[in-house]
């Protein structure tokens, strides 16, 4: 029996170089403090005492034409961001306070993050997407007293309820129309005109920096806590990962309201000194392409939901374009299948690299590091510094616990619940106001993530699901996702769902929903991947079921909700999912 003992030593911590790196072991001087750590300083204020600040940090490439930038150099984003501190200062905002930022990828919205954290408040990104309730929810849960946000956005979806939010205290909206500042805000570009720049407030590695929702199982939102020591973890895997140089281009595509879009969007790319490219549009494959070429982006990070847009395009809008310049491309947000990872190296030149991590882990655990082959259809292996095992559990998704302790999977490819030891710096520190939820996230030493992946003789994890996603039938325990990533290898298929109904004999049995490239694709298309599925899987693991449908419900972060497809072909009402256990991928 193969022992994956050897495999689980403790690695040796790599935090230090990157501490090192940005300053953060060196003498404070008087009146400072060895734990003195400041987000905005490390990924700003370093560039500009380094003589760097006049290099363009941020490139916002305008939603109405693409070639129409805006530039930010850094010496822009410590002089502007320190006055966004200083207007949020003036207005009474004290240490530790949230401040909600609600917009889109606009410099101002980026800048008030920085100032943010130079003020030593808390900054909490927010979809600008979601509706009025979800707003509501998450201003309340955050116990924000500020708000930075756009007029639109005010109007249609905090006005109405700004009496149900006594906490909040300050709207600014960072623009106005030729209305003026709607009732009850104010204009953050006026009170910038007289703001004086605020320096950086003393903030200690461990006080609060960052406050990110994350779906729970009750429906109410999980507030996690991350602090300033986060952007250790965010500067050393935007380095292991990426191999992030000043002289890099980098593009990420996620929106600043998930933590991609912060973690990866914001604070890594900035520690490294990149030139940041930001599209203010939303997707478009051929507009997309025409920016890797027009500003020669050399790393590139976006979502497998963008990757099969991209995909169903086809291959003759990137052949239109030089996309040479990209050296890597990265995916996150949901597992990769290995057909994307093979189109990326076909169509982009580079494969695509995997990577895994969770809201709660605040960086990246599991990558196909820059210099790491690629392993098509694997998430990679653990970063530099982090110690993550594969735990037993049953069926259930419940760890199993002997003697009190939990039991590590001894043997290659046994389906194991994914771990960490924690310790590592983005690690969350808690949920917001839930100390139990948080106590119940850690089991014997471990932070429990509630994924399920196994692990090749390698050490290359694959993924399989959420433990309340895993499928039971005929005695087996199979992953959706790997009935979905063989059902992607067919030619014909761009999308796939799959999940289980419940069958008197099997208990359970795979159904699938899949989106055709062609959407005139008929029975005969769809037979065709049946035949396909049953050919790789076998009569047990392939679909009873394989239904053409026109696209596929996905959560904002761009996981197929294999619940609501479940819950659909049970019947129950749309949305409503309360009878069916566990929660969305």
């Amino acid at each position: 029996m193969n022992t994956l003992r050897s495999a689980l030593r403790a690695p040796p911590d790599p935090w230090e170089q990157t501490r090192r790196e940005l300053g953060l072991d060196a003498d404070p001087g008087p009146g400072g403090h060895a734990d003195d750590c400041n987000i905005a300083v490390q990924i700003v204020d370093r560039h500009v005492e380094r003589g760097r600040g006049g290099e363009v940090a941020m490139r916002f490439i305008a939603a109405d034409r693409v070639d129409e930038c805006t530039d930010l150099t850094y010496d822009d984003l410590f002089d502007r961001s320190a006055r966004v501190a200083g207007v949020l200062l003036r207005l009474g905002l004290r240490p530790g306070d949230t401040v909600s930022l609600l917009a889109g990828r606009v410099p101002l919205l980026y800048l008030a993050a920085l100032g943010v954290w130079r003020a030593g408040g808390v900054a909490c990104p927010l979809f600008a997407a979601f509706g009025p309730e979800p707003v509501r929810q998450r201003l309340e849960l955050g116990e924000c007293r500020f708000l930075i946000t756009t007029t639109s956005i005010y109007r249609r979806k905090i006005a109405s309820m700004r009496t149900e939010l006594p906490q909040l205290e300050h709207v600014l909206v960072i623009d106005v129309d030729a209305a003026g500042a709607p009732e009850g805000t104010e204009s953050l570009p006026d009170l910038l005109l007289s703001a004086a720049p605020a320096p950086a407030a003393r903030t200690l590695a461990e006080d609060p920096a960052i406050l990110h929702f994350t779906s729970g199982t009750t429906g109410t939102p999980k507030g996690a806590v991350l602090v300033h020591e986060a952007v250790v973890s965010h500067a050393a895997t935007g380095r292991s990962v990426f191999a992030l140089d000043h002289d890099d281009v980098y593009w990420c595509t996620a929106d600043p309201g998930w933590v991609t879009g912060t973690s990866y969007g914001v604070v890594a790319p900035l520690a490294a000194g990149v030139r940041m490219v930001v599209d203010e549009a939303e997707f478009d494959a051929d507009r997309w392409y025409r920016i890797i070429e027009q500003e020669r982006v050399t790393v590139w990070y976006t979502a497998p939901t963008a990757i099969r847009m991209l995909m169903r395009a086809g291959r003759d809008a990137a052949d239109a374009h030089d996309l040479g310049s990209l050296r890597l491309v990265a995916s996150v947000g949901e597992p990769l299948s290995a057909q994307a990872v093979e189109w990326g190296r076909s169509v982009l030149g580079q494969p695509i690299r995997d990577t895994w991590w969770q809201t709660e882990t605040g960086a990246i655990v599991i990558a196909n590091g820059h210099d790491m082959a690629v392993k098509p259809g694997s998430m990679g292996q653990p970063v530099d510094g982090l110690q993550v095992t594969l735990l037993q559990s049953a069926d259930d998704g419940e760890l199993t616990i002997v003697d009190g302790r939990t039991v590590e999977v001894a043997d290659h490819d046994e389906i194991g619940m994914i771990a960490i030891r924690p310790g590592w710096p983005s690690m969350f520190r808690r949920y917001l106001n839930a100390p139990e939820r948080y106590r119940k996230a850690f089991v014997d030493g471990w932070y429990i993530s509630g994924d399920l992946a196994r692990r090749d003789e390698d050490g290359s994890f694959w993924f399989i699901g959420r433990a309340d996603d895993v499928i039971k039938t005929a005695g087996h325990l199979i992953g959706p996702f790997e009935v979905e990533s063989v059902l992607m290898e067919h030619d014909d298929v761009v999308g796939a769902g799959v999940y289980g109904m419940p069958d008197p004999v099997a208990g359970d049995v795979i159904h699938a929903e899949v989106v055709l490239r062609d959407p005139e694709g008929g029975d005969e298309t769809l037979q065709s991947v049946k035949a396909h599925a049953r050919r790789r899987l076998g009569a047990t693991l392939a679909p009873r079921s394989i239904l053409a449908v026109d696209r596929l419900p996905y959560t904002r972060s761009g996981k197929v909700m294999r619940r609501l497809l479940r819950a659909r072909a049970l019947g129950l009402p749309e949305g409503d999912t309360s009878t069916l256990e566990g929660t969305d991928p």
